[in-house]
């Protein structure tokens, strides 16, 4: 069950925002049934990339056998 705060993953790309398989995002909100979640996707200093509304297709929660990965983001999604 995925609830407010919870760090997430993404399941698949979003070229519209340079978001790509795998990034992290951190549930901001939860809407009441369950079926959709906002998640926002921040920089390493911090700057939101993007709050999207998201679903169980689109995101899962990471798991603590994971690691975390770096890497850089196209300007425009910036």
């Amino acid at each position: 069950m995925i609830r407010e705060l919870d760090t997430v993953v993404l399941t698949h790309d979003i070229e519209e925002y340079g978001l790509r398989r795998g990034d992290i995002g951190a549930v901001v909100h939860c809407y009441t049934d369950g079926s959709a979640f906002e998640v926002e996707f921040v920089t390493a200093e911090g700057r939101t990339i993007a709050v999207l509304t998201l679903t169980l297709d689109d995101i899962r929660l990471m798991t603590n056998k994971e690691i975390l990965h770096v890497r850089e983001i196209a300007q425009q999604a910036v």
